[in-house]
């Protein structure tokens, strides 16, 4: 019975696994990570297709692009020849970002209610959104994208619990906790670097 509901959702259980490795090298601050966050995605594309989650599956084809670009921009040296570093998010940053997640809410939960079958347009919509913010922020190393994760984390264990999604619902269970230590070791890490520039 348990092999044969591992054979059905075999999957979900790849894409379980990609996304976990994923996480544990973002928290390292491990380069890696991007590659993991490509083979996660092409997974999900699917699982959420099927799901009927269709700005999650949106957001993959997202996570295809920004993986790319995070692994050439943590590639990449500063002037000082330094790879970039954890910091904080400036005001101007939060004002900027929290009036394009807005808009993209809006026209994300638009198009599902509209023209979609999805049957928790809001919520995918707002998961959505704020996971596009977040994972801008995680490429710019900036530190607050942790608790916009905890946040996400924590809704989206709900929605796919609700469309039995189990694996996935353990996942982003996971990742919620995965989330608090990601924050608490980022942030020491930025203690470090702000301790030592004085």
């Amino acid at each position: 019975m348990i092999i044969k509901w591992f054979i059905d959702n075999y999957i979900e259980l790849l894409g379980l696994i990609f996304s976990l490795i994923y996480l544990y090298f973002s928290i390292k601050e491990k380069i890696l990570l991007w590659l993991f966050g490509i083979l996660s995605a092409l997974f999900y594309i699917y699982i959420y297709y099927f799901a009927k989650f269709y700005a999650d599956m949106t957001l993959q084809f997202y996570y295809l692009f920004i993986s790319a670009y995070g692994w050439i921009r943590w590639k990449r040296k500063n002037d000082q020849q330094q790879n970039i570093k954890i910091r904080r998010s400036q005001i101007k940053e939060w004002i900027i970002m929290s009036f394009i997640t807005t808009a993209i809410f809006f026209a994300i939960a638009y198009l599902l209610d509209n023209y979609t079958d999805s049957p928790l347009p809001y919520w995918d919509s707002l998961t959505t959104s704020l996971s596009l913010a977040a994972t801008w922020m995680l490429v710019h190393k900036q530190l607050e994208h942790w608790i916009i994760w905890i946040f996400v984390d924590i809704c989206s264990a709900v929605l796919y619990f609700y469309r039995e999604l189990y694996l996935t619902t353990f996942l982003f269970i996971v990742y919620t906790i995965f989330a608090v230590f990601g924050f608490i070791a980022w942030q020491k890490k930025y203690k470090n670097i702000y301790e030592n520039k004085i």
